[in-house]
């Protein structure tokens, strides 16, 4: 069979690339309004911007003539599967997005998606997290997704109350110190 009707993969191109965790089965894709905005902007990026370049630069390198041996050629190859590869993830990912606004619970004390919350574990520790979408939780900003163990530990606890927290070295327990919401925009 010739080359030319063999699928070029360097891996499955229904996967995700890897950049983020699936979505439990059965539940919503929750996120804020600005995790929403900037996937929605890194999508319009690579369809706008960088998949264009990258295609004439592919084009360009074509046109020299061997492909086999023409590396912008090839790397051009590669980066177009990995763009069109993200193109699918984000589509998916906003399609299913449902977007929270975690200021309408601004002044509750009930934790929520889009709470930061303080706890203190049992040696005294305090933590403070806030709570976001699976597709921008930043874990080095003090976020964590909503499906992770912390925070369904903590979802609809109250300010005072104390949970149950399963961890790598068994059960903790662990007390709401505090949960705020950002302030509402006044409109």
């Amino acid at each position: 069979m010739s080359k030319a009707f063999t699928r070029e993969s360097d891996g499955d191109d229904d996967e995700d690339g890897g950049a983020m965790p699936a979505v439990p089965a059965g539940t919503k894709n929750y996120i804020t309004r600005e995790g929403y905005d900037r996937l929605r902007a890194e999508l319009f990026g690579l369809i706008d911007e960088e998949r264009p370049r990258i295609v004439e630069v592919v084009h360009w390198a074509a046109s020299n003539g061997d492909r086999s041996e023409n590396g912008d050629y090839l790397y051009g190859k590669k980066r177009l599967r990995e763009i069109d590869r993200r193109i699918r993830f984000l589509t998916k990912r906003l399609e299913i997005a449902e977007v929270v606004e975690p200021s309408v619970h601004h002044g509750r004390d009930q934790v929520f998606f889009g709470a930061t919350v303080t706890y203190c574990d049992e040696s005294g520790h305090e933590t403070t997290i806030t709570i976001r979408g699976i597709d921008e939780a930043d874990n080095t900003q003090g976020q964590v997704s909503w499906v992770s163990p912390v925070a369904q530990a903590l979802l609809k606890a109250r300010e005072g109350d104390e949970v149950r927290l399963m961890t790598p070295t068994g059960w903790r327990q662990i007390e709401v110190l505090r949960v705020s919401y950002p302030t509402p925009a006044n409109g």
